[in-house]
C-alpha cells in the first residue's frame, strides 16, 4: 500500500460494524486483519506445508461486484434498506457499505426513496403483504455494466412501467433490470421466476482477456481485482507445459477453466447447475474458445465414469463451495489419477479436512498460498498445489 492508501484506510470507519456482523474485522487496521488471517491459516494448514505470506489487496475497500440489500419497515414505519444482522432477520439500515461497489449503494438508496413516492411497501414475510423484498445489484469492474434485480414478493408489480422510467431517469448508467419473484418464506434471496424489464437480462465483465456473461443466478467471484491475482497464482503453481488435459470441477460459468485453456491442450468443465452450465457454453462461444468442453453432470459421477473406462487426466482444478468437497468427490478424483490437483478454497477449515483425506490417498502438498479476497471479513481464499507421490 502507498502512504496515501494507508491514511485512507485509517480514516474510513463503518458506523454499524459492531451491529451488522457482516464484516468481522473491519474495525481493525488492514495490517492487523492480515496478521490474524495469516495466523489462522498457519494454524490450520501449517502441518501440511509451509504457508506463504498472504497476497494482500492494494485498496481493500468497495471491491464487491455483487451487493444485496433487504428492505423492511423500522419501528417508526419508515422504509429502510440494508443487511440482515448476523444470525437474525433484523435489517440493519445502511446507506453505504465499505465493501460494496459505490454505484450499487447509490442505486439502492434511490430505490428505497422511490418506494414512498410510489406508495409501495417492503414485503413482510409473516403477513405476506408488501412488494419489494430485496434488491441485488451486480456490476462489471472492467465493462462498467450494471444489473439491477428487483426481488418482489408478489406476481404483480403495480405501476411497474412508471417505476422503471423513474429509476432509469435517476440512473441511466443501469444496463439491465430483471424482476425476480420470490413468494416463499426462505432465506434464499432469489426465487425461481424471472422477467427481464430492461436490457438483455445479463451483464458481461472481463477477467484476463476473457469476457464472461453474468446472469442473476450466476456464480462469479465477488472481488474481480483479487480474482485475477488468485487465478494467476493457480496457473503459476500448476506450471502447465501446454500438452495437458485437465478437469475443471465445480466449473460454474467456466471462468477458471477458460482462463487456464490458454495454458493446456484440453479443459473438461463439469457443472451440475443448469443455469451456470448454459452460461458456460455461451461464454465459450463468446470468447471463441475451442479447447474447453462442458458437461452438465455431477462431477463425482463424471469422474467415476471416466475411471470405469480407465481414463485419466493430467490435473484436476477444484473450487468447491464453503462446505468444501466430499469423500465421494475425492475418491472419484483420485480414481482418475491426476498428476496434479489445484485446490482453490474459500474456507481453510474445510480445506484442512479435505487435505487430510487427499494426502492419505497418495498425494502430497507442495504449496499453500492464501489470497485476501475478502478484506474486512474473516474469510480467506487459499490456493493449494498437490502432486501425486
Amino acid at each position: 500500500m502507498t502512504t496515501e492508501q494507508q491514511n485512507q484506510v485509517k480514516r474510513r470507519h463503518c458506523p454499524v460494524v459492531k451491529v451488522c456482523g457482516g464484516c468481522q474485522v473491519q474495525h481493525l487496521a488492514y495490517e492487523q486483519q492480515i496478521s490474524i488471517k495469516q495466523k489462522n491459516v498457519e494454524k490450520l494448514l501449517g502441518g501440511f506445508h509451509q504457508v506463504d505470506p498472504i497476497i494482500q489487496m492494494n485498496d481493500p475497500y468497495f471491491y464487491r461486484n455483487k451487493s444485496t440489500a433487504t428492505f423492511a419497515m423500522d419501528k417508526k414505519r419508515k422504509v429502510i434498506s440494508g443487511i440482515y444482522q448476523k444470525g437474525t432477520h433484523q435489517v440493519v439500515s445502511i446507506d453505504q457499505c465499505l465493501l460494496h461497489d459505490e454505484r450499487a449503494d447509490r442505486i439502492i438508496v434511490s430505490i428505497r426513496d422511490m418506494l414512498a413516492s410510489f406508495k409501495m411497501k417492503p414485503y413482510d414475510e409473516d403477513t405476506k403483504k408488501g412488494l419489494l423484498r430485496h434488491v441485488q445489484i451486480r456490476t462489471g469492474k472492467k465493462s462498467g455494466q450494471i444489473m439491477v434485480v428487483l426481488v418482489i414478493g408478489s406476481t404483480v408489480f403495480p405501476s411497474r412501467k412508471k417505476f422503471m422510467k423513474a429509476l432509469l431517469d435517476k440512473h441511466p448508467e443501469i444496463s439491465t433490470v430483471v424482476m425476480n419473484v420470490n413468494t416463499k418464506k426462505t432465506s434464499m434471496v432469489l426465487g425461481d421466476r424471472e422477467q427481464v424489464l430492461y436490457g438483455k437480462g445479463f451483464i458481461e465483465d472481463t477477467l484476463f482477456d476473457k469476457v464472461f456473461r453474468i446472469s442473476p443466478k450466476s456464480f462469479y467471484q465477488v472481488n474481480p481485482v483479487q480474482t485475477e491475482v488468485l487465478y494467476q497464482k493457480a496457473i503459476d503453481v500448476a506450471n502447465f507445459k501446454g500438452n495437458e488435459t485437465i478437469i475443471d470441477a465445480y466449473c460454474g460459468i467456466g471462468t477458471i477453466g477458460m482462463i487456464m485453456s490458454d495454458y493446456v491442450k484440453k479443459v473438461i468443465g463439469v457443472e451440475l447447475n443448469r443455469n451456470a452450465f448454459k452460461d458456460a457454453i455461451q461464454n465459450a462461444k463468446r470468447n471463441g474458445t475451442k479447447n474447453v468442453y462442458f458437461h452438465h453432470q455431477d462431477a463425482s459421477e463424471f469422474m467415476q465414469q471416466m475411471a470405469a473406462k480407465k481414463e485419466t487426466v493430467d490435473a484436476v482444478v477444484m473450487d468447491p463451495p464453503r462446505a468444501g468437497s466430499t469423500k465421494l468427490f475425492i475418491n472419484a478424483m483420485v480414481s482418475i489419477k491426476p498428476k496434479k490437483i489445484v485446490y482453490i478454497s474459500c474456507n481453510p477449515e474445510t480445506l484442512q479436512r479435505d487435505l487430510q483425506d487427499i494426502t492419505k490417498k497418495g498425494y502430497e502438498v507442495k504449496s499453500i498460498t492464501p489470497v485476501d479476497m475478502f478484506p474486512g471479513t474473516d474469510h480467506i481464499e487459499t490456493v493449494v498445489l498437490l502432486t501425486k507421490k
